[in-house]
């Protein structure tokens, strides 16, 4: 497909409006003053280098309707939210490497709501890459518009919306890609989506976004002495103050001292009622059946807002074979710990019995759980904590990259320092100091020129952790480390990534705590021109 007509796609359905703000950032930045120009997300660079992606000739057509949805959580739970085709996760998606994808986005939101789908994870051509306004304009409600991409690698994915806090919502699935040539030997494969959950059952995200972002100094604490807050590691005190009438806010969705050592510090900002595990509530789980010893393979998706998940089946060891979609050496664990936006693969030789998969909502004193049932016997309780979430816990820090993807050693062209700056006080979430502009999204870029070997350094100077997902590439931590798009950089510290410029464009960095991003700790990485 030639460029004229990739954009004639791109721009369907999205109206003169629409077509006009991304045919601005179609031609690039650049000014008067010296700005340098950008490659815009349609631009011949693009084009190019998606040319040279290996398609097998084979498209798979589906269209994802995004509309109000009351979904059936389990356990006589209902949520009043908003979903793909009526169901929370969305129906799976499963490819084949070299495959097109063409999927038709209708959007029957409410109250004339924008929504867009980020493709998290995959490296495909900018313009299809879901995100108002860097790459397109936002779709409008009653409209539609064509995603069309190739999906040139394997490896476990999903996809959400990329406007305002409407990843907290239902609007998420999985995205399978399937290696005609797999190496690794299993029976059967188990799709595991984690997700914490408020939508329709205590409030909206939107509502959870307007509190917090007030942070703490506008929140009215009803007179607790916060100094009692225990800080231990071991859980989390839930603080829910009432108005006191002194003219403060009342907190109705902070969670006050959620503490990890896994994390580093503080867990997290928001109180979710549940956890879910594919979509259940834990009084009422999904449930996988299978034979004893048969291999399965659990691919699992951190869908969450604003929870990190350690992840252990109940009996079982757990070998972990990939992260991010990329292959890691091999290691035997008893758990493993996912952050928001976060994928791992494991492999699993079932016992006999009936088994629980805890999500233990890391430092909040909360779970999720699925059950997997190979023979007789009753199933485990909600509350159940198998052992093996306090035995051998692993994070993608530990993990070796497999040889076969392992970047070449070579010395970063370039260096970007990236500090994680604010904290809960002032809700002022940002990169460098500075919050994300959404009304001027290629102000501050960080710049990188094709061909580059590009060095990212996480510093993070705040006192929380944070999932740092990367648009369109992957990375890998430290010089032999996985490859990854996404990766956890704990409080005060720094994680250095390297990664190729080989997909031009303009490319979001951001928190993928929804709250956070939303806030302003985005930034873009931008090719010049």
């Amino acid at each position: 497909m030639n460029s004229i007509n990739r954009r004639a796609v791109l721009l369907a359905g999205l109206g003169a409006a629409g077509a006009g703000a991304l045919a601005a950032c179609s031609r690039g930045s650049g000014s008067s003053s010296g700005a340098p120009s950008l490659v815009g997300p349609s631009s011949a660079a693009v084009v190019a280098a998606d040319e040279k992606r290996k398609g097998n000739g084979k498209t798979q057509n589906v269209t994802l309707t995004a509309a109000r949805a009351m979904l059936d959580l389990g356990g006589g739970v209902m949520a009043d939210s908003w979903a793909f085709s009526g169901r929370t996760p969305g129906k799976e998606l499963r490819l084949s490497t070299g495959d097109t994808l063409a999927a038709e986005l209708s959007n029957q939101l409410p109250s004339r709501t924008t929504t867009s789908i980020h493709w998290h994870g995959i490296a495909l051509r900018a313009d299809m890459d879901g995100v108002p306004p860097a790459t397109q304009a936002a779709v409008r409600a009653g409209s539609n518009f064509t995603y069309r991409f190739v999906t040139d690698r394997p490896g476990t994915y999903f996809f959400h919306p990329h406007v305002g806090v409407q990843l907290d919502r239902g609007l998420y699935a999985p995205l399978i890609v399937e290696d005609p040539k797999e190496p690794l030997q299993y029976d059967d494969e188990w799709v595991v989506v984690l997700d914490d959950w408020v939508d329709g059952v205590t409030g909206t995200p939107d509502e959870v976004f307007a509190e917090v972002r007030q942070g703490m100094g506008g929140m009215d604490m009803g007179g607790m002495d916060m100094s009692n807050m225990s800080m231990d590691g071991g859980g989390s005190d839930k603080a829910s103050a009432s108005p006191s009438g002194s003219g403060g806010m009342s907190m109705k969705f902070m969670l006050m001292g959620a503490e990890s050592r896994l994390l580093g510090g503080d867990a997290g900002d928001v109180e979710y009622p549940y956890h879910l595990v594919n979509g259940r509530v834990p009084a009422d789980p999904a449930v996988y059946n299978g034979k004893p010893g048969k291999r399965v393979r659990l691919r699992i998706i951190n869908a969450g807002g604003d929870t990190a998940y350690r992840v252990a089946l109940g009996g079982h060891k757990l070998t972990i074979t990939h992260t991010d979609g990329f292959p890691v050496g091999h290691q035997q664990v008893d758990a493993l710990l996912v952050g928001m936006g976060e994928r791992y693969d494991v492999l699993v030789t079932l016992g006999d019995g009936v088994f629980p998969l805890v999500a233990l909502a890391e430092g909040k004193d909360a779970s999720g759980m699925a059950v997997v049932r190979t023979g007789s016997g009753s199933a485990p309780k909600p509350t159940v904590r198998p052992a093996e979430l306090n035995g051998m816990i692993m994070t993608a820090s530990q993990l070796k990259a497999a040889d076969a993807v392992r970047l070449e050693t070579k010395k970063a062209d370039r260096v970007h320092r990236i500090e994680l700056t604010g904290g809960m006080d002032k809700y002022d979430w940002g990169i460098n100091g500075r919050r994300f502009d959404m009304n001027d999204p290629t102000a501050n870029p960080l710049l990188v020129k094709q061909g580059e070997r590009v060095r990212l350094d996480f510093v993070n100077r705040t006192t929380m952790w944070h999932p740092m997902h990367l648009h369109g590439h992957t990375y890998q931590l430290g010089t032999d480390g996985p490859r990854k798009d996404t990766t956890i950089a704990p409080p005060k510290k720094t994680v250095s990534v390297y990664l190729d410029a080989d997909n031009p464009g303009q490319w979001m960095l951001h928190c993928h705590n929804a709250y956070h991003g939303e806030a302003g700790m985005m930034a873009l990485v931008a090719y010049q021109a």
